[in-house]
Protein backbone atom coordinates (compact mmCIF):
# COMPACT_ATOMS: atom_id res chain seq x y z
CA UNK A 1 0.00 0.00 0.00
CA UNK A 2 1.21 3.15 -0.70
CA UNK A 3 2.37 5.43 2.11
CA UNK A 4 -0.05 8.33 1.25
CA UNK A 5 -2.90 6.48 0.11
CA UNK A 6 -5.89 6.07 2.09
CA UNK A 7 -6.35 2.44 3.81
CA UNK A 8 -9.58 0.88 1.82
CA UNK A 9 -11.52 -2.31 2.46
CA UNK A 10 -9.54 -5.79 1.22
CA UNK A 11 -12.01 -7.15 -1.58
CA UNK A 12 -11.60 -10.58 -2.29
CA UNK A 13 -12.33 -10.57 -5.87
CA UNK A 14 -9.39 -8.52 -6.41
CA UNK A 15 -6.54 -10.31 -4.09
CA UNK A 16 -7.46 -13.69 -5.35
CA UNK A 17 -4.58 -14.74 -7.69
CA UNK A 18 -4.44 -18.42 -9.84
CA UNK A 19 -1.66 -20.39 -9.08
CA UNK A 20 -0.33 -19.07 -12.80
CA UNK A 21 -0.96 -15.82 -11.96
CA UNK A 22 1.18 -15.74 -8.77
CA UNK A 23 4.01 -17.70 -9.67
CA UNK A 24 4.02 -15.25 -12.95
CA UNK A 25 4.29 -11.73 -11.07
CA UNK A 26 7.15 -13.72 -8.88
CA UNK A 27 9.17 -14.77 -12.12
CA UNK A 28 8.64 -11.54 -13.58
CA UNK A 29 9.83 -9.89 -10.33
CA UNK A 30 12.70 -12.18 -9.71
CA UNK A 31 13.83 -11.33 -13.48
CA UNK A 32 13.63 -7.45 -13.21
CA UNK A 33 14.88 -7.21 -9.49
CA UNK A 34 18.09 -10.25 -9.98
CA UNK A 35 18.84 -9.55 -13.87
CA UNK A 36 21.68 -11.32 -15.05
CA UNK A 37 24.33 -13.06 -13.04
CA UNK A 38 27.51 -14.70 -12.33
CA UNK A 39 27.29 -17.78 -9.92
CA UNK A 40 30.02 -20.14 -8.68
CA UNK A 41 29.61 -23.58 -7.69
CA UNK A 42 30.01 -27.49 -8.38
CA UNK A 43 28.07 -29.29 -11.29
CA UNK A 44 25.84 -31.91 -10.02
CA UNK A 45 23.60 -34.22 -11.91
CA UNK A 46 23.88 -33.28 -16.07
CA UNK A 47 21.54 -33.99 -17.91
CA UNK A 48 22.26 -33.88 -21.85
CA UNK A 49 18.58 -33.91 -23.79
CA UNK A 50 18.73 -35.28 -27.64
CA UNK A 51 17.01 -31.56 -27.89
CA UNK A 52 20.12 -29.86 -27.27
CA UNK A 53 19.23 -28.99 -23.98
CA UNK A 54 21.20 -29.49 -21.14
CA UNK A 55 19.87 -29.81 -17.12
CA UNK A 56 22.14 -29.92 -14.44
CA UNK A 57 22.31 -28.32 -10.36
CA UNK A 58 24.59 -26.12 -9.31
CA UNK A 59 25.56 -26.41 -5.32
CA UNK A 60 27.98 -25.64 -2.41
CA UNK A 61 28.56 -26.23 0.96
CA UNK A 62 25.26 -24.85 1.93
CA UNK A 63 22.74 -24.91 -0.87
CA UNK A 64 21.61 -25.86 -4.48
CA UNK A 65 19.81 -24.58 -7.60
CA UNK A 66 18.28 -26.27 -11.20
CA UNK A 67 19.75 -24.85 -14.48
CA UNK A 68 19.19 -25.04 -17.56
CA UNK A 69 21.25 -24.02 -20.52
CA UNK A 70 19.58 -24.30 -23.77
CA UNK A 71 20.91 -25.26 -27.26
CA UNK A 72 24.30 -25.83 -24.87
CA UNK A 73 26.72 -27.65 -27.64
CA UNK A 74 26.27 -23.56 -29.05
CA UNK A 75 26.91 -22.03 -26.06
CA UNK A 76 30.79 -20.53 -24.93
CA UNK A 77 32.27 -22.84 -22.04
CA UNK A 78 29.61 -25.71 -22.59
CA UNK A 79 32.56 -28.26 -22.53
CA UNK A 80 33.45 -26.84 -18.53
CA UNK A 81 30.12 -28.76 -18.08
CA UNK A 82 30.79 -31.85 -16.68
CA UNK A 83 29.59 -33.54 -12.64
CA UNK A 84 32.00 -32.41 -10.33
CA UNK A 85 33.56 -29.25 -12.15
CA UNK A 86 34.39 -26.44 -10.23
CA UNK A 87 32.47 -23.93 -12.59
CA UNK A 88 31.32 -19.89 -12.65
CA UNK A 89 27.89 -19.43 -14.90
CA UNK A 90 26.55 -16.10 -16.29
CA UNK A 91 22.50 -16.94 -16.19
CA UNK A 92 19.42 -15.21 -15.70
CA UNK A 93 17.52 -16.17 -12.48
CA UNK A 94 13.76 -17.50 -13.76
CA UNK A 95 10.96 -19.62 -12.04
CA UNK A 96 9.63 -22.68 -13.73
CA UNK A 97 5.84 -21.90 -13.65
CA UNK A 98 4.98 -26.13 -14.83
CA UNK A 99 6.72 -26.62 -11.62
CA UNK A 100 6.69 -23.83 -9.19
CA UNK A 101 10.24 -24.33 -9.15
CA UNK A 102 13.06 -21.31 -8.97
CA UNK A 103 16.10 -21.95 -11.51
CA UNK A 104 18.75 -20.47 -13.67
CA UNK A 105 18.74 -19.91 -17.52
CA UNK A 106 22.37 -20.17 -18.17
CA UNK A 107 23.74 -18.06 -21.14
CA UNK A 108 27.73 -19.50 -20.58
CA UNK A 109 30.13 -21.09 -18.66
CA UNK A 110 33.84 -21.20 -17.65
CA UNK A 111 35.82 -23.00 -15.21
CA UNK A 112 36.13 -21.77 -12.11
CA UNK A 113 39.69 -19.67 -12.23
CA UNK A 114 39.52 -19.12 -15.52
CA UNK A 115 38.94 -15.77 -15.24
CA UNK A 116 41.61 -14.82 -13.24
CA UNK A 117 44.22 -16.38 -15.54
CA UNK A 118 42.20 -14.46 -18.38
CA UNK A 119 43.27 -11.72 -16.57
CA UNK A 120 46.98 -12.28 -15.81
CA UNK A 121 46.93 -13.34 -19.78
CA UNK A 122 45.49 -9.91 -20.66
CA UNK A 123 47.88 -7.96 -18.23
CA UNK A 124 51.43 -9.91 -19.78
CA UNK A 125 50.33 -9.58 -23.29
CA UNK A 126 50.07 -5.66 -22.57
CA UNK A 127 53.16 -5.22 -20.60
CA UNK A 128 55.09 -7.39 -23.28
CA UNK A 129 53.03 -5.84 -26.58
CA UNK A 130 54.18 -2.04 -24.72
CA UNK A 131 58.23 -3.65 -24.29
CA UNK A 132 58.31 -4.62 -28.19
CA UNK A 133 58.26 -8.03 -28.01
CA UNK A 134 55.30 -9.07 -30.27
CA UNK A 135 57.13 -6.22 -32.86
CA UNK A 136 57.26 -8.05 -36.28
CA UNK A 137 60.63 -6.05 -37.20
CA UNK A 138 62.20 -8.01 -34.59
CA UNK A 139 61.42 -11.85 -35.18
CA UNK A 140 63.10 -13.75 -37.75
CA UNK A 141 63.00 -15.35 -40.72
CA UNK A 142 62.41 -19.34 -40.53
CA UNK A 143 65.67 -20.94 -42.77
CA UNK A 144 64.24 -22.49 -46.18
CA UNK A 145 66.73 -25.67 -46.02
CA UNK A 146 67.22 -26.15 -42.28
CA UNK A 147 69.65 -29.17 -41.83
CA UNK A 148 69.23 -29.30 -38.00
CA UNK A 149 65.83 -28.82 -36.06
CA UNK A 150 65.52 -28.34 -32.37
CA UNK A 151 62.71 -29.40 -30.63
CA UNK A 152 61.64 -28.44 -26.92
CA UNK A 153 58.68 -30.36 -25.66
CA UNK A 154 57.53 -33.58 -23.52
CA UNK A 155 59.61 -36.65 -24.87
CA UNK A 156 56.33 -38.72 -23.82
CA UNK A 157 53.34 -36.54 -25.43
CA UNK A 158 51.97 -36.74 -28.45
CA UNK A 159 53.10 -33.76 -30.21
CA UNK A 160 56.96 -35.15 -30.26
CA UNK A 161 55.56 -38.04 -32.74
CA UNK A 162 53.35 -35.91 -34.79
CA UNK A 163 56.49 -33.57 -35.33
CA UNK A 164 58.93 -36.58 -35.94
CA UNK A 165 56.34 -38.22 -38.34
CA UNK A 166 56.39 -34.85 -40.41
CA UNK A 167 59.70 -34.43 -40.42
CA UNK A 168 60.81 -37.90 -41.53
CA UNK A 169 57.80 -37.70 -44.40
CA UNK A 170 58.68 -34.64 -46.22
CA UNK A 171 62.69 -33.89 -45.10
CA UNK A 172 64.01 -37.34 -43.98
CA UNK A 173 67.97 -35.82 -44.39
CA UNK A 174 67.20 -33.15 -41.61
CA UNK A 175 68.53 -33.78 -38.42
CA UNK A 176 65.90 -33.76 -35.19
CA UNK A 177 67.56 -32.66 -31.94
CA UNK A 178 65.31 -33.13 -28.88
CA UNK A 179 65.71 -31.09 -25.76
CA UNK A 180 62.86 -33.09 -23.58
CA UNK A 181 61.06 -30.90 -20.87
CA UNK A 182 57.44 -31.16 -18.64
CA UNK A 183 54.98 -29.36 -20.46
CA UNK A 184 52.95 -28.27 -17.42
CA UNK A 185 52.47 -28.50 -13.83
CA UNK A 186 54.43 -25.95 -11.26
CA UNK A 187 57.98 -25.30 -12.87
CA UNK A 188 57.59 -26.26 -15.62
CA UNK A 189 57.84 -22.77 -17.21
CA UNK A 190 61.74 -22.54 -16.09
CA UNK A 191 62.57 -25.86 -17.57
CA UNK A 192 61.02 -24.81 -20.88
CA UNK A 193 62.98 -21.35 -20.55
CA UNK A 194 66.24 -23.09 -19.29
CA UNK A 195 65.96 -25.40 -22.57
CA UNK A 196 65.56 -22.22 -24.84
CA UNK A 197 68.40 -21.03 -23.45
CA UNK A 198 70.69 -23.92 -23.70
CA UNK A 199 69.49 -24.50 -27.46
CA UNK A 200 70.19 -20.82 -28.42
CA UNK A 201 73.88 -20.93 -26.64
CA UNK A 202 74.71 -24.87 -27.70
CA UNK A 203 78.22 -24.55 -27.59
CA UNK A 204 78.23 -23.88 -24.29
CA UNK A 205 76.41 -26.82 -23.18
CA UNK A 206 77.54 -29.22 -25.71
CA UNK A 207 74.70 -29.64 -28.01
CA UNK A 208 74.63 -29.37 -31.91
CA UNK A 209 73.56 -26.23 -33.34
CA UNK A 210 70.26 -25.82 -34.54
CA UNK A 211 69.20 -23.68 -37.57
CA UNK A 212 65.50 -23.54 -36.49
CA UNK A 213 63.89 -24.61 -33.09
CA UNK A 214 60.41 -25.91 -32.06
CA UNK A 215 58.48 -24.76 -29.03
CA UNK A 216 55.48 -26.45 -27.81
CA UNK A 217 53.39 -29.45 -26.78
CA UNK A 218 49.64 -30.72 -27.60
CA UNK A 219 46.40 -29.57 -27.31
CA UNK A 220 44.65 -28.66 -23.66
CA UNK A 221 42.81 -26.43 -21.49
CA UNK A 222 44.12 -22.85 -20.44
CA UNK A 223 45.53 -24.46 -17.41
CA UNK A 224 47.33 -27.02 -19.17
CA UNK A 225 48.49 -24.51 -21.35
CA UNK A 226 49.64 -21.94 -18.88
CA UNK A 227 53.02 -22.77 -18.36
CA UNK A 228 53.39 -21.26 -22.44
CA UNK A 229 51.90 -17.65 -20.99
CA UNK A 230 54.55 -17.15 -18.22
CA UNK A 231 56.96 -13.85 -18.55
CA UNK A 232 59.89 -16.09 -18.58
CA UNK A 233 59.25 -18.34 -21.14
CA UNK A 234 58.01 -15.27 -23.16
CA UNK A 235 61.80 -13.60 -22.43
CA UNK A 236 64.03 -16.55 -23.19
CA UNK A 237 62.02 -16.90 -26.72
CA UNK A 238 62.96 -13.38 -27.34
CA UNK A 239 66.47 -13.64 -26.32
CA UNK A 240 66.90 -16.89 -28.31
CA UNK A 241 69.17 -16.35 -31.38
CA UNK A 242 67.68 -19.05 -33.41
CA UNK A 243 64.65 -18.80 -35.13
CA UNK A 244 61.81 -20.03 -33.15
CA UNK A 245 58.18 -21.84 -34.36
CA UNK A 246 55.71 -21.76 -31.41
CA UNK A 247 53.42 -24.82 -31.20
CA UNK A 248 51.27 -24.54 -28.47
CA UNK A 249 47.96 -26.32 -28.56
CA UNK A 250 45.37 -26.95 -31.40
CA UNK A 251 44.32 -24.26 -33.66
CA UNK A 252 42.39 -22.33 -31.27
CA UNK A 253 44.82 -21.66 -28.72
CA UNK A 254 47.00 -18.54 -28.45
CA UNK A 255 49.64 -18.35 -25.91
CA UNK A 256 52.06 -15.84 -25.20
CA UNK A 257 54.41 -17.64 -26.88
CA UNK A 258 52.64 -17.41 -29.82
CA UNK A 259 52.72 -13.53 -30.35
CA UNK A 260 56.77 -13.59 -29.11
CA UNK A 261 58.00 -16.26 -31.45
CA UNK A 262 59.06 -15.58 -34.80
CA UNK A 263 56.75 -17.94 -35.93
CA UNK A 264 52.89 -19.34 -35.00
CA UNK A 265 51.99 -22.29 -36.18
CA UNK A 266 48.43 -24.07 -35.45
CA UNK A 267 49.62 -27.21 -34.25
CA UNK A 268 52.90 -29.18 -33.63
CA UNK A 269 52.45 -30.80 -37.28
CA UNK A 270 52.22 -28.02 -38.81
CA UNK A 271 55.24 -26.37 -37.04
CA UNK A 272 56.87 -29.52 -38.36
CA UNK A 273 55.50 -28.77 -41.88
CA UNK A 274 56.50 -25.11 -41.99
CA UNK A 275 59.94 -26.01 -40.70
CA UNK A 276 61.22 -28.30 -43.42
CA UNK A 277 60.81 -28.15 -47.20
CA UNK A 278 58.59 -31.07 -49.00
CA UNK A 279 61.49 -32.98 -50.44
CA UNK A 280 59.02 -34.99 -52.78
CA UNK A 281 58.01 -31.29 -53.93
CA UNK A 282 61.39 -30.28 -54.61
CA UNK A 283 62.64 -33.62 -56.75
CA UNK A 284 59.80 -32.95 -58.91
CA UNK A 285 60.62 -28.97 -59.27
CA UNK A 286 63.85 -30.26 -60.66
CA UNK A 287 62.72 -32.67 -62.68
CA UNK A 288 60.22 -30.25 -64.25
CA UNK A 289 63.33 -27.65 -64.44
CA UNK A 290 66.13 -30.74 -65.71
CA UNK A 291 63.37 -31.53 -68.57
CA UNK A 292 62.49 -28.13 -69.64
CA UNK A 293 66.75 -27.46 -69.87
CA UNK A 294 67.15 -30.68 -72.07
CA UNK A 295 64.14 -29.51 -74.45
CA UNK A 296 65.51 -26.13 -75.00
CA UNK A 297 69.15 -27.80 -76.02
CA UNK A 298 67.83 -30.32 -78.29
CA UNK A 299 65.64 -27.36 -80.10
CA UNK A 300 68.63 -25.15 -80.32
CA UNK A 301 71.03 -28.12 -81.65
CA UNK A 302 68.13 -29.12 -84.50
CA UNK A 303 68.27 -25.33 -85.61
CA UNK A 304 72.02 -25.30 -85.58
CA UNK A 305 71.90 -28.17 -87.77
CA UNK A 306 69.42 -27.01 -89.50
CA UNK A 307 71.55 -23.81 -90.54
CA UNK A 308 74.83 -26.12 -91.30
CA UNK A 309 72.69 -28.61 -93.43
CA UNK A 310 71.30 -25.14 -95.78
CA UNK A 311 74.72 -23.65 -96.01
CA UNK A 312 76.31 -27.32 -96.78
CA UNK A 313 73.23 -26.81 -99.64
CA UNK A 314 74.81 -23.61 -100.63
CA UNK A 315 78.19 -21.69 -100.50
CA UNK A 316 79.64 -24.18 -98.64
CA UNK A 317 80.00 -26.71 -101.17
CA UNK A 318 82.61 -24.19 -103.30
CA UNK A 319 84.25 -22.69 -99.92
CA UNK A 320 83.18 -24.76 -97.32
CA UNK A 321 86.83 -24.14 -94.89
CA UNK A 322 86.22 -20.25 -95.40
CA UNK A 323 82.32 -20.07 -94.43
CA UNK A 324 82.59 -22.76 -91.41
CA UNK A 325 85.39 -20.89 -89.98
CA UNK A 326 83.48 -18.30 -87.75
CA UNK A 327 80.27 -20.49 -87.47
CA UNK A 328 82.15 -22.93 -85.90
CA UNK A 329 84.03 -20.29 -83.18
CA UNK A 330 80.22 -19.12 -82.50
CA UNK A 331 79.51 -22.70 -81.94
CA UNK A 332 81.96 -23.03 -79.29
CA UNK A 333 81.69 -19.92 -77.61
CA UNK A 334 77.69 -21.38 -77.66
CA UNK A 335 78.48 -24.21 -76.71
CA UNK A 336 80.48 -23.27 -73.72
CA UNK A 337 77.72 -20.46 -72.65
CA UNK A 338 75.52 -23.25 -72.92
CA UNK A 339 77.57 -25.77 -70.67
CA UNK A 340 78.15 -22.49 -67.89
CA UNK A 341 74.10 -22.01 -67.77
CA UNK A 342 73.78 -25.87 -67.64
CA UNK A 343 75.48 -25.30 -64.31
CA UNK A 344 74.61 -22.08 -63.06
CA UNK A 345 70.69 -22.31 -64.06
CA UNK A 346 69.94 -24.89 -61.65
CA UNK A 347 71.16 -22.88 -58.70
CA UNK A 348 69.60 -19.67 -60.39
CA UNK A 349 66.09 -21.31 -60.79
CA UNK A 350 66.15 -22.88 -57.38
CA UNK A 351 66.78 -19.62 -55.56
CA UNK A 352 63.44 -18.30 -57.76
CA UNK A 353 61.58 -21.36 -56.31
CA UNK A 354 62.46 -20.60 -52.53
CA UNK A 355 61.58 -16.70 -52.75
CA UNK A 356 58.35 -17.26 -54.79
CA UNK A 357 57.44 -20.11 -51.60
CA UNK A 358 58.14 -17.36 -49.39
CA UNK A 359 55.54 -14.84 -50.68
CA UNK A 360 53.05 -17.43 -51.24
CA UNK A 361 53.81 -18.49 -47.73
CA UNK A 362 53.35 -14.85 -46.46
CA UNK A 363 50.40 -14.38 -48.46
CA UNK A 364 48.57 -17.90 -47.89
CA UNK A 365 44.75 -17.47 -47.51
CA UNK A 366 45.62 -19.52 -43.87
CA UNK A 367 47.95 -16.96 -42.58
CA UNK A 368 45.65 -13.99 -43.56
CA UNK A 369 42.63 -15.73 -42.17
CA UNK A 370 45.37 -16.01 -38.86
CA UNK A 371 45.97 -12.40 -38.82
CA UNK A 372 41.93 -11.60 -39.36
CA UNK A 373 41.49 -14.64 -36.73
CA UNK A 374 43.90 -12.52 -33.93
CA UNK A 375 42.40 -8.86 -35.02
CA UNK A 376 39.01 -10.45 -34.08
CA UNK A 377 39.71 -12.04 -30.93
CA UNK A 378 41.55 -8.35 -29.87
CA UNK A 379 38.08 -6.35 -30.73
CA UNK A 380 36.39 -9.64 -28.80
CA UNK A 381 38.37 -8.76 -25.73
CA UNK A 382 37.78 -5.24 -26.02
CA UNK A 383 34.06 -5.46 -26.53
CA UNK A 384 33.80 -7.67 -23.62
CA UNK A 385 36.23 -5.08 -21.18
CA UNK A 386 33.82 -2.50 -22.25
CA UNK A 387 30.47 -3.85 -21.69
CA UNK A 388 31.43 -5.06 -18.12
CA UNK A 389 33.08 -1.09 -17.43
CA UNK A 390 29.31 -0.01 -18.51
CA UNK A 391 27.78 -2.14 -16.58
CA UNK A 392 29.56 -1.23 -13.48
CA UNK A 393 29.43 2.23 -13.89
CA UNK A 394 25.65 1.83 -14.21
CA UNK A 395 25.33 -0.66 -11.05
CA UNK A 396 27.32 2.40 -9.30
CA UNK A 397 24.98 5.12 -10.61
CA UNK A 398 21.98 2.92 -9.45
CA UNK A 399 23.52 2.61 -5.86
CA UNK A 400 23.99 6.45 -5.90
CA UNK A 401 20.60 7.39 -6.66
CA UNK A 402 19.39 4.44 -4.49
CA UNK A 403 20.65 6.00 -1.33
CA UNK A 404 20.05 9.67 -2.89
CA UNK A 405 16.07 8.36 -2.41
CA UNK A 406 16.46 6.70 1.16
CA UNK A 407 17.96 9.98 1.84
CA UNK A 408 15.09 12.42 0.69
CA UNK A 409 11.96 10.47 1.07
CA UNK A 410 9.56 10.10 3.86
CA UNK A 411 11.43 6.86 5.00
CA UNK A 412 14.43 9.42 6.65
CA UNK A 413 12.12 11.57 8.40
CA UNK A 414 10.54 8.06 9.67
CA UNK A 415 13.97 7.32 10.83
CA UNK A 416 14.54 10.98 12.64
CA UNK A 417 11.45 10.40 15.30
CA UNK A 418 8.84 12.25 12.62
CA UNK A 419 5.31 10.97 11.70
CA UNK A 420 2.84 11.50 9.35
CA UNK A 421 -0.94 11.98 10.40
CA UNK A 422 -3.95 11.84 7.40
CA UNK A 423 -7.45 12.74 7.85
CA UNK A 424 -10.32 10.13 6.81
CA UNK A 425 -10.28 11.13 3.32
CA UNK A 426 -6.30 10.03 2.80
CA UNK A 427 -4.99 13.63 2.55
CA UNK A 428 -2.05 15.27 4.66
CA UNK A 429 -3.17 16.70 8.10
CA UNK A 430 -1.25 20.02 8.20
CA UNK A 431 -3.31 22.28 10.52
CA UNK A 432 -5.22 21.71 13.51
CA UNK A 433 -7.33 24.54 12.75
CA UNK A 434 -8.71 22.52 10.15
CA UNK A 435 -10.08 19.68 12.43
CA UNK A 436 -13.08 19.41 14.60
CA UNK A 437 -14.27 16.90 17.14
CA UNK A 438 -15.45 13.45 15.79
CA UNK A 439 -12.57 13.47 13.09
CA UNK A 440 -11.08 10.14 12.78
CA UNK A 441 -7.42 10.08 12.16
CA UNK A 442 -4.65 7.82 11.41
CA UNK A 443 -1.17 8.28 12.24
CA UNK A 444 2.04 6.47 10.38
CA UNK A 445 5.36 5.90 12.37
CA UNK A 446 8.83 4.33 11.42
CA UNK A 447 7.34 1.40 12.79
CA UNK A 448 3.58 1.27 12.04
CA UNK A 449 0.33 3.17 12.21
CA UNK A 450 -2.77 4.23 15.00
CA UNK A 451 -6.18 5.48 14.66
CA UNK A 452 -7.20 7.82 16.90
CA UNK A 453 -9.91 10.66 17.18
CA UNK A 454 -10.27 14.08 17.50
CA UNK A 455 -12.18 14.49 21.17
CA UNK A 456 -11.41 18.51 21.28
CA UNK A 457 -11.10 21.21 18.03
Amino acid sequence: MDLFSAPRAIKTDEQTLSVTQLLRRMKNLLEVQMGEVWVEGEVSNLKKQGSGHWYFSLKDAGAQIQCAMFGARKRPGADALEDGAKVRVFAEASVYEARGQLQIIVQKAERAGTGDLQARFEALKRKLHAEGLFDARRKQAIPAFPKTVGIVTSASGAALQDILNVLTRRAPWVQPVLFPVRVQGKGAELEIAAAIEKMGRPEAFGYPRCDVLIVGRGGGSIEDLWNFNEEVVARAIAACPIPIISAVGHEIDFTIADFVADLRAPTPSAAAELAVADGTELLERLSQFRRRLARLARERLARARMEVAALKRGALQRDGERLLREPMIRLDSARGRLSTALGSSLETITARLNEARMRHRAHHPAKVLERRMEHLTHLRLRLDRAGKDLIDHRTERLGRLRGLLRALGPESAFQRGFSITLGADGRVIRSAASLKPGDLLHTKFADGETTSRVVDG
